[in-house]
């Protein structure tokens, strides 16, 4: 037996105890983008300490082609970071990290329109100009604990927010990360933040359980395994798994290495019920995607 549930304009079926995306629309600035079925957002780093691929100290033209080169291999969303979120990582100012996003957000803006832009910022300052400069989604690795001014900035101009949890945080979370139960836990995160985000006036609220922020191996796994309960909230699931510790420390290799592993994580959370991958390597993602949705056709027929 299903049973269907409409919530505002995303339909959620729930079956046999399994709850399976049917379809979200969601409202980037005026274009619609429909989840009916997973969508891949690419990483754009403009950072020099990130923990993968680092600073792209590259020309316009050279961040063009990447752009282009991830419109071609199946890119639906473009996130745009100027500050590292890594474990250890040290905060940067807001004017530091405008210097290094905003002329790639408009560039990508004027010379690739189609493309859906996504802001990485836990400061609501540089989600305001970045949102003026051509974003149109912010992804918040905070969910508004660092900046408080932030979901009210996202209730403002109404654009989508991604909001993810995080224990602690960018400087200190991976130091003794502590849970009962890490799945309910987040679960209850949740619960409480997209009622603050929708007393905000935020439309479209999509959730990351924010695998590596603030979580070690076990808590990684644990959430990942449990994904699936996550959909009960009505929201898209944004799972970020690629080239994470979770994969190479056990693995014992590093984030280089660490493809392969982020592809097998990635189809078991597409399984769960992953609604977006975030990605630094989109054409293996959507590869997954393609290959998961032939297989669960093959289930369900």
């Amino acid at each position: 037996m299903s049973i269907i549930l409409k919530n505002n304009d995303n339909f959620v079926i729930y079956h046999k105890n399994t709850i399976t995306l049917l379809m979200f629309t969601i409202n980037c600035k005026g274009k619609l983008l429909e989840i009916n079925e997973p969508i891949v957002m690419g990483i754009l780093n403009i950072t020099p300490d990130s923990f993968y691929k680092g600073y792209l100290n590259h020309s316009l033209d050279e961040i063009k082609k990447q752009v282009e080169s991830m419109i071609t291999e199946g890119v639906s969303i473009i996130d745009v970071g100027g500050q590292s979120t890594r474990p250890g990582s040290e905060r940067i100012h807001a004017e530091e990290e405008l210097e290094r996003i905003l002329p790639v957000v408009e560039f990508i803006h004027k010379e690739c329109p189609e493309v859906i832009i996504s802001i990485d910022t836990y400061i609501s300052k540089v989600a305001f100009h970045a949102i003026d400069a051509g974003a149109s989604i912010v992804n918040d690795v905070s969910a508004g604990e660092l900046d408080s001014e932030m979901i009210p900035l996202i209730g403002k101009y109404k654009v989508p927010y991604i909001c993810m949890h995080m224990q602690g945080t960018p400087e200190s979370m991976q130091e003794n990360p502590v849970y009962q139960n890490v799945s309910t836990e987040v679960l209850d995160f949740f619960i409480r933040k997209i009622e603050e985000c929708k007393k905000a006036g935020i439309l479209d609220i999509i959730i990351d359980p924010g695998f590596g922020f603030g979580k070690n191996v076990h808590h990684n796994f644990s959430l990942l395994a449990n994904l699936s309960v996550f959909k009960m909230l009505g929201c898209p699931v944004l799972a970020g798994l690629s080239r994470k510790g979770m994969i190479y420390k056990s693995l014992q290799t590093s984030a280089n290495e660490a493809l392969n592993g982020t592809t097998v994580l990635n189809t078991i959370a597409l399984n769960n019920g992953a609604d977006i991958l975030r990605v630094h390597d989109v054409r293996e993602a959507k590869e997954a995607i393609t290959l998961m949705n032939l297989y669960k056709k093959a289930v369900h027929n």
